[in-house]
């Protein structure tokens, strides 16, 4: 992902959740509707979370130290992580709340053009944000729909991005829904209804978010182009004739780990075996750039050892040995 694809969409989206916020407590305050409430609430707490995803990218970009050597580019997971929390709970979890109470102690809506023009303008507002998110997102998507693009996208910011503003827009449908039946009902109940359907909807959103978010913090490997890409960059034919096994792991959204074991020529010298090797990672990083880390093993090919299949204690979290026995 484009980092500055990323910013430009988290900038956009935390301009008009600033505003937005501002405007839906003024719309509480004259109104007393427990949906602008909530909705201030949450457009608050989006805020908040493109802040933390702002902090993430700057924090990423520091410098490998001896106590951390891969870097820190792992700290933008953690940060869309936090989001998920945040959304859940100070989103989410607060709009069903205040809704069980509104459905409890339900009260008219005073000033009815308050909450009414606040989520128009808020609509429009999103609408923006979102459109900016898209923009930025369609480049990287590619041939991708857009389940497949936030469930394989390595940057967490875009697909986040997105997830909260249609979040934000369905959101607001439900206010101006709750708000809109209320005012036409004269039951109070009703806006009680949409405020807590927000909080169901922010909650849904917030555990696809950690679900992702924890898969990229446990590590994936590459994505099938760049795998095809490796492989094909690795294996030249004659100094490296054949790939034996591959793992790949993604430091961070644009940092990639490649270890692999390469079958080399019985009669290969060491410096022969060397200059494969050096050749080899160069090929590697011209095909895919974001490969920075590269360990290569070589080993004689077997093609009874390949005939056996994969040997599962070559991988991580593979069977250990047994204890030796000492009697």
């Amino acid at each position: 992902m484009s980092a500055s694809g990323g910013t430009k969409a988290i900038v956009a989206a935390l301009a008009a959740n600033l505003a937005i916020a501002a405007s839906k407590f003024v719309a509480f305050a004259f109104s007393g509707s427990s949906s602008m409430l909530a909705e201030g609430v949450h457009s608050l707490a989006d805020s908040g979370n493109q802040a933390l995803l702002l902090v993430g990218g700057k924090k990423a970009q520091r410098e490998a130290t001896p106590q951390h050597p891969f870097g820190y580019g792992r700290e933008r997971y953690i940060y869309a992580f936090l989001v998920s929390i945040v959304l859940f709970s100070v989103g989410g979890m607060f709009a069903i709340y205040e809704g069980y109470e509104k459905i409890k102690h339900p009260h008219e809506i005073e000033h009815w053009y308050w909450p009414v023009g606040v989520l128009i303008f808020a609509i429009v507002a999103e609408s923006f944000s979102f459109r900016t998110a898209i923009k930025e997102s369609n480049p990287l998507r590619g041939d991708l729909s857009w389940k497949e693009f936030v469930r394989r996208a390595k940057a967490p910011e875009l697909p986040v991005v997105l997830l909260e503003d249609l979040g934000a827009l369905v959101g607001l449908i439900l206010a101006l829904g709750g708000v809109g039946i209320a005012l036409a009902t004269g039951d109070g109940v009703w806006d009680g209804i949409g405020t807590v359907c927000i909080g169901v909807l922010l909650v849904l959103i917030a555990l696809v978010l950690a679900a992702e978010t924890k898969s990229l913090l446990l590590g994936e490997s590459a994505g099938p182009e760049e795998t095809r890409k490796i492989e094909a960059a690795l294996v030249d034919g004659t100094t490296v004739p054949r790939l034996i096994h591959m793992r790949t792991l993604h430091l961070g959204p644009e940092e990639l780990l490649v270890a692999a074991k390469i079958a080399v020529r019985h009669d290969n010298t060491a410096a022969e075996i060397a200059t494969a090797i050096d050749a080899a990672e160069s090929r590697i990083r011209a095909a895919v750039p974001i490969a920075r880390v590269i360990y290569l093993e070589p080993d004689v090919y077997s093609a009874t050892d390949a005939a056996k299949g994969p040997d599962p204690e070559a991988s991580p979290g593979g069977p250990a040995h047994p204890p030796a026995d000492d009697h």
